[in-house]
């Protein structure tokens, strides 16, 4: 490491998905390992880096955009470096140094461990680097983090994807489905709880068919039971699983856990079974809506959300009621609904009965009209119900206007309340945990104006109050099996900056 590379800053812009969220914490590890000091906004940074996604049709726009307007910071600064990553730079490859000449570094979904590499040999020989692996180099977990949050992390469980969804570029950039041994899932989490970790997240792009690769078909329901043994651990989640691959084992194991929250975030795409056929989705609108119905009857109180794809290429107006039918059976707490767009290289674009876009906007907001007015409705349910939020930051943009803050409930809803009452010990940060009741239920959120009935100070809000963050080291081979994790060294750096 260089004198001069020690005091470098660099800022980190992510796109896209919870997995691209996730790199940007190994990407940003990496950097401080590398003597790289996250900028504070005060100045321009000395290294920007772009972790793209390729999912939505105006990623390239947006990204070639971005990149129109960093010429100029460029020019006046020729010794700052950026880079690109993700999904993107895995697809368009060269294609980005041509158009944007003045980026220094082009970098894959395999290779996120070479970026530091890849800035010093870019600087040294003063050209662009552009380095893009076909299959995974290291797995990111043997990769440093730096964790976004104090309270919450992420974990993956695996990387890639065997299906061949016919709308979707993902498993041609991110590669087949590669899984990680269940203890160095647990001795991650458990290194995230000894920093102060209330909360994590369980991340792959099919999470449930965890355990594909070394031939365990129940090791998902097996590992969420683990993460349960798991002392200081209050939530767990995990998204997002595939509906051809939920077992009923999965449903028990989150039912009978009492940390795993009571929250499900399944992909419907689309409630035409003609449509899931043309997807290569493998399953139908009656095997979705029995798991549903499985879920509530094992945890009445479990909030689902869904994904929906509006206007795939030759839906019908009768596929189309067919999805708004399975919204109406289905009645989710909230939806991300989206218009089809054709991205290159998907079987998808080439499709014939690519729609108007006319239509496909018609049809979407049918859609979100109707989603909103069940999610309304579930909403107004839970007024006058108690609830348990864990604090987080920056989740409401009216909360300084309203003197209100915003926390999660166990079944993922967005709650704004008001953080007054004689429970307040001292003042309420994010990380802490509160109890309050539910005033108001609107279409996206709840808002619970009375005074909080109980109000826990926690060691993730502490270090958030303190403006740490934790940092956990690469977790390399754990336990081939269940069972308890092997001890973890502490991280040497632990929250400090």
């Amino acid at each position: 490491m260089s004198e001069n590379q020690q005091s470098r800053t660099y800022s980190i812009r992510t796109f896209g998905c919870q997995m691209n969220v996730h790199d940007s914490e190994r990407l940003a590890g990496q950097l401080e390992e590398a003597g790289y000091v996250a900028a504070d906004g005060t100045a321009k940074p000395d290294l920007v880096v772009f972790n793209t996604c390729a999912v939505r049709e105006n990623a390239d726009n947006k990204l070639y955009g971005t990149l129109g307007h960093m010429r100029p910071d460029k020019t006046a600064n020729p010794d700052m470096q950026i880079a690109v990553g993700g999904c993107l730079a895995q697809k368009d490859r060269g294609e980005i140094v041509k158009r944007a000449p003045w980026v220094d570094v082009v970098f894959g979904t395999h290779n996120l461990g070479s970026l530091p590499a890849l800035l010093e040999r870019a600087r040294h020989n003063a050209e662009a680097e552009v380095e893009i692996l076909e299959s995974l180099e290291t797995f990111p977990s043997t990769l440093p983090a730096r964790r976004e949050s104090s309270y919450a992390s992420w974990v993956s469980v695996s990387v890639g994807c065997n299906n061949t969804c016919t709308f979707c570029i993902v498993p041609s950039l991110r590669g087949r489905e590669r899984d990680r041994r269940p203890g160095e899932i647990l001795a991650e989490v458990e290194a995230l709880v000894a920093e102060g970790v209330l909360e994590v997240t369980l991340l792959g792009q099919n999470v449930n068919s965890y355990g594909v690769e070394f031939g365990d078909r129940l090791a998902f329901g097996k590992l969420l039971r683990a993460c349960g043994g798991i002392g200081g651990l209050e939530r767990v989640r995990f998204t997002s699983p595939h509906p051809a691959a939920f077992t009923s084992d999965v449903i028990d194991a989150m039912a009978e856990t009492p940390n795993v929250c009571p929250q499900l975030h399944m992909p419907l795409q689309s409630g035409s079974d003609r449509v899931l056929r043309e997807m290569r989705r493998s399953y139908r609108s009656g095997r979705y809506l029995k798991i549903l119905e499985e879920v509530r009857a094992a945890m009445p109180d479990a909030a689902i959300t869904t994904d929906i794809i509006v206007g795939f290429p030759g839906e019908t107006e009768e596929d189309f009621q067919a999805t708004l039918d399975v919204v109406r059976e289905a009645r989710f707490s909230s939806a991300f609904t989206f218009q089809y767009s054709q991205r290159p290289g998907t079987p998808a674009a080439t499709m014939a009965g690519q729609l108007p876009k006319a239509v496909v906007q018609e049809r979407y907001e049918r859609l979100v009209e109707l989603q909103d007015e069940i999610a309304w409705a579930e909403n107004r349910n839970l007024v006058g119900r108690r609830v348990e939020l864990l604090v987080a930051a920056g989740e409401g943009r009216k909360d300084a206007a309203t003197h209100r803050m915003s926390g999660r409930a166990r079944d993922g809803r967005l709650v704004h309340f008001t953080p007054d009452g004689p429970a307040v010990d001292g003042s309420v940060r994010p990380g802490d945990v509160v109890e309050t009741v539910i005033s108001y239920g609107a279409p996206h959120h709840l808002v619970a104006d009375g005074e909080l009935l109980t109000h826990r100070r926690t060691r993730a809000g502490d270090n958030a109050e303190a403006g740490l963050r934790p940092k956990t080291n690469g977790v390399t081979l754990g336990l081939p099996g269940f069972g308890a994790p092997a001890a973890q060294p502490a991280p040497v750096s632990g929250c400090a900056l």
